[in-house]
């Protein structure tokens, strides 16, 4: 680093410290150096610039003003070159410089400027030279981390034997990859994935009771795939300090495009697992290598659990199945995670109780709820599957479960498909063809005639069935007259075949609803 300390330290210059000011300035870098005779040399003179002068600018009583002008340019002090004329340094120029606290040093008459700045030139040349060969050593010691398999974890290692900086490396999804001289709580996790959504995304993010954090981004085929993340304030880090985050920001977007694919291959082999489970007997017999691969005897109980977001919210099954599938490993359990079109499915070994197994997907919808904030999730769970072979029955279980608790707000989160109503239990078993003839051939006349007249023939009947056939309530909550209410019922009698004043027709109507509102869930 140049400094004036370290020009001093040049034999060949010959220069002297006349005034030091404050120690620690002769030893803070220097921009470059700035020849001038100028009395007021400010408008020329960059911060942190070292002024050389030969004091031509030197009259009785102007050396205050000389020194008053660098320091307002904030010069990092003054060299002054002696002449034959001037052998000493002017005594007013050294009471100025200790007046303002500026350093002063003298040059040697026998010694031009020029060697000053050739000296200036080859320490900054030496310097720079040693910052890219560091680059260079770094770069290759990041390459051998990331090829050696340390993965990021080694990364941030690497960089720590550097700088004694807290690191983490978090995903778009808030997940955790590696972290070393620190830990992030799911709460600051969160904030980072919510930062690298943004466009553009952040340089620095705070992370709530952990701080602020300094952001390098991580690009995978020029998209922001994760971060890695420093524990201080961007302002605080020196330049080394960001060079090394930056270059191993570079190198970490190997590792997390690596995780990616693995990611991606093991997400379509869950995905065909689930396809063969549920296409039946063709493939019946791969089922069972395909669950070893992920360490399922196929002999075992299993349980399947469905998961998905509640209401009309919508589905990131991406960020939902890395939630759930960094749960099961800290539980010791192994799992099969996929992405189902509307929702994401994990089936797992059990061989406890059905409670047990219950307080296990109740612990893993905690973790996914911290990890996706502001998102409320359901999760449908089947009865125990004994062994491979019958995993096809618990799968649409589950689903069926799930699907129930979407179209139930403020109901538990959590659900076996055996505490479904009768009826939903009777829905689950029908194909996706049936439920829907079943529910358009009571509800497509009734939609047409609404259609063509511009009344609410069908928002009528679904009312008086949810308050359960009382004509009044009903009519008060659609402002209605009861008249209106009975003259609208009886043209759905008469438009279907089905009059819901009697209980048997209440019956068939309200199948009609649930078997549409199950195929539009199940997509």
């Amino acid at each position: 680093m140049l400094t004036m300390r370290s020009l001093v330290e040049v034999d060949a210059l010959g220069l002297r410290v006349l005034v030091a000011g404050d120690p620690r300035l002769l030893d803070a870098p220097l921009l470059w150096v700035h020849n001038t005779e100028l009395l007021d040399p400010s408008g020329y003179l960059r911060e942190r610039e070292l002024v050389l002068t030969n004091g031509l600018w030197h009259e009785e009583g102007n050396a205050a003003a000389f020194v008053a002008n660098v320091v307002r340019a904030g010069g990092a002090g003054i060299v002054y070159g002696l002449r034959d004329v001037t052998p000493e340094s002017p005594r007013e120029l050294v009471e100025a410089c200790e007046g303002a606290g500026l350093p002063l040093l003298e040059l040697p008459i026998e010694v031009p400027f020029t060697h000053v700045t050739q000296a200036a030139a080859a320490e900054l040349a030496e310097r720079r030279q040693e910052g890219l060969a560091g680059m260079v050593r770094r770069g290759n010691a990041l390459a051998e981390a990331i090829s050696g398999g340390s993965g990021a974890s080694g990364v941030l290692q690497l960089l720590r034997s550097d700088h004694e900086l807290p690191l983490a490396v978090v995903d778009r999804t808030g997940r955790v990859l590696a972290a070393a001289g620190t830990s992030l709580t799911a709460e600051a996790a969160a904030r980072v994935a919510d930062g690298l959504r943004r466009h553009p995304p952040p340089l620095e993010i705070e992370l709530g009771e952990q701080g602020s954090a300094a952001v390098f981004l991580i690009m995978v085929l020029n998209k922001v795939d994760a971060a890695l993340l420093c524990l201080r304030p961007l302002e605080l880090l020196r330049p080394t300090e960001r060079e090394g985050l930056t270059q191993a920001a570079h190198y970490l977007s190997l590792e997390v495009a690596r995780t990616q694919l693995a990611e991606a291959v093991e997400a379509r082999f869950a995905g065909e697992l689930l396809e063969m489970i549920l296409s039946g007997s063709q493939v019946a017999a791969e089922v069972p290598s395909r669950l070893q691969a992920f360490g399922i005897d196929p002999q075992s109980p299993m349980i399947v659990a469905v998961a998905a977001f509640a209401g009309g919210e919508t589905p990131v099954s991406a960020e939902l199945a890395a939630a759930m599938g960094d749960f099961f490993p800290t539980e010791g359990v192994a799992a099969v995670v996929a992405n189902g079109s509307r929702d994401v499915v994990a089936i797992f070994p059990w061989r406890r109780s059905a409670d047990s197994a219950l307080h296990l997907v109740r612990r893993m919808l905690d973790q996914v709820r911290r990890r996706l904030q502001g998102t409320r999730v359901v999760v449908g769970v089947s009865g125990p599957a004994l062994g491979s072979r019958q995993l096809r029955r618990p799968l649409r279980e589950a689903r069926e479960a799930c699907r129930v608790l979407r179209r139930r707000p403020g109901t538990s989160p959590v659900a076996w498909f055996s505490q479904l109503g009768t009826y939903q239990l009777l829905l689950s078993t029908a194909d996706r063809e049936t439920l829907r003839r079943l529910s358009e051939g009571v509800l497509a006349p009734v939609r047409d005639y609404d259609a063509r007249q511009g009344v609410q023939v069908e928002a009528t009947v679904r009312s008086f069935i949810d308050h359960d056939a009382h004509l009044a309530s009903t009519a008060a909550d659609l402002y209605i007259h009861v008249n209106t209410l009975r003259n609208r019922l009886a043209k759905f009698a008469e438009l279907t075949g089905h009059d819901v004043r009697t209980t048997e027709g209440r019956v068939e109507v309200f199948l009609a609803f649930e078997a549409e509102a199950t195929v539009r869930v199940a997509g």
